[in-house]
């Protein structure tokens, strides 16, 4: 499966970013309200600057406290992004997750950003696929 058939099956909702120079607390506030576990940051919301995920926060509050929440997304961000095109297979896309240790992965077109693959994205997509295969193996077991 290609992650172009990964994002054709997502809510249409868009890429939620925040834009540099936030404060983690509205970031913080923006994963919450929309239930997401990462957020780009973004300019433009096609070119990406950093992402910023729920783990990112946390570190920090566990490092400095609350005091952290007023300080700019810029500080906390990470800004070496790994992307993923939507030519990728599922299982390049899970084994860089794995070995880079990330959640989410922005799916590029050249520089821009068309959509945001979360790694329970990949792992439903993996788990339809897997029930397919199956399914069309029983159906040749049973003769159908």
């Amino acid at each position: 499966m290609l992650v172009s058939q990964i994002i054709r099956n997502k809510p249409q909702q868009g890429v939620i970013t925040v834009s540099p120079g936030s404060s983690l607390g509205d970031a913080a506030k923006l994963l919450s309200q929309k239930r997401i576990g990462a957020v780009v940051v973004s300019q433009d919301g096609e070119k990406v600057a950093g992402i910023l995920s729920e783990r990112d926060i946390v570190r920090e509050l566990g490092k400095r406290g609350a005091e952290c929440l007023s300080d700019k997304v810029d500080d906390v961000m990470t800004r070496s992004v790994f992307g993923c095109s939507p030519e990728d297979s599922t299982d390049l896309v899970l084994q860089t997750m794995t070995q880079k240790r990330f959640r989410h992965l922005p799916v590029m077109e050249g520089e821009k950003m068309i959509a945001l693959v979360s790694i329970g994205d990949v792992v439903a997509a993996k788990m339809s696929e897997l029930q397919l295969e199956k399914d069309a193996l029983t159906g040749m077991i049973m003769g159908y």
